[in-house]
């Protein structure tokens, strides 16, 4: 299987089109560049080409031959991405992070309706029952690492809820997993979203007929909404606003007004 966030596909993965990619630049300053990166893209160098990546296309557009990734997504995790331009700045950063100095905010379309907030403190490991490697579930033992992720329903529809979810540790697949454990799932997740055979059938197949009628969405309903550095030297705030895939669902799945979704979003 491939790794974290690869979602592989019959399919070509799609290239970054050099004309869309300044649309998704952010922010940009003599120390990082901020993008807003979509949810099909992988962030990290790939062996497809400069194009096939986040980070790849960036080094194309700009000319420079090293960046410095500090916040990575999955693949199909949309919302901000922070790139460093230089050794200072990253490290900068980087301490930031390690030394919790660091909130994320997510906004996850989720299955089933979540009336409260919730805390899951829930350690994660390798899923030793499943049939993909990569997957991670909530267990007990050796080799699992503590996790907590909060939940706090934004929106809550027809069945589904706009979740905003802020991950206290950064383990693998960590609001995936804990939104299955808490018995939402994550809308659109191969992984996550149902039985081994949706994402064992992804990989053989590419999107099924199947696959639309369970998951209801291309890809898993995640998105990097905000990252608030609080670093003595270093205080920013990002954000990205929600994936134009997300909020189409919200307005027609869920039925939510225009007005009430940007109300939600407001934090």
């Amino acid at each position: 299987m491939n790794g974290d966030g690869a979602s592989p596909s019959t399919r070509p993965a799609p290239k970054v089109d050099p004309l869309e990619l300044p649309g998704w630049l952010v922010e940009e300053d003599a120390d990082f560049f901020v993008f807003d990166k979509p949810g099909w893209l992988v962030c990290h160098p790939s062996k497809d080409g400069p194009w096939s990546s986040l980070v790849g296309a960036v080094r194309e557009w700009k000319g420079l031959e090293t960046l410095h990734l500090v916040s990575r997504l999955d693949r199909e995790t949309s919302g901000i991405i922070l790139i460093a331009k230089h050794a200072a700045a990253a490290s900068l950063s980087q301490t930031a992070m390690e030394r919790r100095w660091v909130s994320k905010t997510y906004f996850a379309i989720l299955k089933g309706e979540l009336r409260e907030p919730v805390q899951v403190d829930q350690p994660l490991g390798p899923d030793e029952t499943s049939k993909v490697v990569v997957k991670t579930a909530v267990r007990a033992g050796p080799g699992t690492s503590p996790a907590a992720t909060f939940f706090e329903p934004a929106l809550v529809r027809g069945g589904y809820t706009l979740a905003r979810v802020s991950p206290h540790t950064g383990r693998k697949h960590q609001i995936r997993a804990h939104a299955l454990w808490l018995g939402h799932p994550v809308v659109g997740d191969k992984l996550y979203g149902g039985d081994d055979s949706l994402y064992l059938e992804f990989v053989e197949q590419g999107w099924t007929g199947r696959l639309g009628r369970t998951l209801e969405m291309e890809r898993q309903a995640l998105h990097a909404f905000r990252l608030d550095f609080r670093a003595p030297q270093f205080q920013r705030v990002f954000k990205a606003p929600l994936a134009a895939d997300m909020r189409a669902f919200a307005l027609s799945k869920m039925g939510v007004a225009a007005a009430e979704l940007d109300a939600a979003l407001a934090v």
